[in-house]
This record gives structure tokens, sequence and C-alpha cells, in this order.
């Protein structure tokens, strides 16, 4: 039925679930997986007149996110393999989460998105926003959402 699966990860524990789940459906049906994930930008500021960092410091704290990163995906590529599942990883630095899912998706002509959702409700949805209710919303592919 999929013949590829991104799943999306932050590293956080629910989407390592997210990631297992994916990795089993992949071995399911026959499917790669694509281990997919989004490094933030760091934030030169929030205010006017807040402090700044310097632009070393900034590239310093950026590459040791996507180093982090990139040893989170390797793991899960690891595991894939060992689950014989043909494996892909994908990293991307941005600030836009959900369309950067949304166009990793479609650049690997994925059939099925996989993803966590943490649930929020109330204020604390509305202050941080819901990336997956994004690509929930805004994905012409199905998304699979774990809790």
């Amino acid at each position: 039925m999929f013949n590829r699966i991104l799943v999306a990860t932050d590293g956080s524990p629910l989407s390592k679930k997210a990631v297992a789940s994916a990795i089993a459906l992949a071995a399911q049906h026959g499917a790669e997986l694509v281990a997919f994930t989004v490094v933030p930008k760091y934030p030169q500021s929030y205010l006017d007149g807040a402090m700044t960092f310097a632009p070393e410091d900034v590239g310093r704290i950026e590459k040791q996110w996507a180093e982090r990163a990139q040893a989170a995906l390797a793991a899960i590529g690891e595991r894939a393999r060992a689950g014989g599942v043909k494996v892909k990883t994908a990293m991307v630095s941005s600030d836009r989460v959900a369309e950067s899912i949304i166009a990793a998706a479609g650049k690997h002509r994925s059939d099925l998105i996989v993803m966590a959702s943490h649930g929020r409700k109330g204020l604390k949805r509305l202050l941080l926003g819901s990336e997956t209710q994004h690509v929930l919303t805004h994905s012409a592919l199905p998304v699979l959402v774990l809790r």
C-alpha cells in the first residue's frame, strides 16, 4: 500500500514512539523510510534592544544542533536497517517546520507522513502553535498522527 513513508522527528520521547511505529509500518508494507528532521535557526533576538549573540556563537550553537540531529537520524537509520527497512535520512535548517515537512515529503515522493502530536490544548496550543495541525491541514498526502 505504501512505497515510501516520511517520518518527521524532533528527537522528543513522543516522536521516538512515532519513529518506532513508522519503522514497523514500513517493514509491514515493504516500504522505504525517510527519517526527516528540521533543525531550527537560532533566534537572533526576541525584542528590539534584546541581547544578541555574536555570529560565531550563533553558528556554533546551530552547528551543535545540526550535529545532534544528524546523530539522532543515524540512530534511526541503524534501527530501521536492523528491522530490514531500507532508509534514507534528511535534515534541513528552517524556522518553518510544517512547510519543511510537507516539502520534504514531496521531494522524496512519499506516500505517507508519520509524525507525533504533543496534544497541547487551549492557551498552550494557541501560543505554541501546532506544526502537526499545520501539516494535517496543508498536506495533500495522508498524515498518520501518533500520540
